[in-house]
């Protein structure tokens, strides 16, 4: 006794007339479309796993040496002694006059960022001898720095957890 058993695919559309049906390319095409039209509202309301803080640096003359972004969460030290006082810094390397700094999962908060042009990679911000920066420097918010340093509060922003895009410009 044999038996012969017809298997037919799940994607298949069963018709009474075989000449209704369209052409296979038509067929495949048609279900493409309508399993990625399925999967659309998953991947577009999906968050990124990684929350935080992403900072875009802006203006950064040349690709020599490593910019450092440094997260301070209080007025201590702040922005000087980043290596010392920073609860988080990050040091990448410039690619094309571009860097990108995140701080990922950072408690919600008041925060204030610097981010530093350290041209010759020694570790701090370089001046002349009058004490005005020969590197490039910036800070959240964009404060204006006149006789010093931006003050925390001038430089702070609240964080409430989620992600958060912000942009440095540095100055010369």
């Amino acid at each position: 006794m044999n038996e012969v058993t017809t298997r037919k695919s799940v994607l298949a559309c069963p018709t009474e007339d075989p000449g209704l049906q369209a052409p296979a390319g038509i067929r495949c095409a048609a279900w493409f479309a309508a399993l990625m039209f399925v999967n659309l509202p998953a991947s577009t309301v999906a968050q990124s796993p990684c929350t935080g803080i992403h900072m875009e640096v802006m203006n950064i003359r040349n690709n020599t040496g490593t910019v450092a972004c440094a997260l301070f969460e209080s007025p201590a030290g702040f922005p000087i002694e980043y290596l010392r006082y920073a609860t988080h810094i990050m040091v990448i390397k410039i690619r094309e006059a571009q860097a990108r700094c995140s701080f990922l999962d950072i408690p919600p908060g008041t925060y204030a960022i610097v981010a530093i042009h350290d041209e010759n990679m020694n570790g701090k911000l370089e001046t002349n001898w009058l004490g005005i920066p020969t590197e490039g420097y910036g800070f959240s918010n964009d404060p204006r720095a006149l006789l010093g340093a931006p003050s925390f509060s001038a430089a702070s922003f609240q964080y409430d957890g989620q992600n958060l895009e912000l942009t440095i410009s540095l100055h010369y």
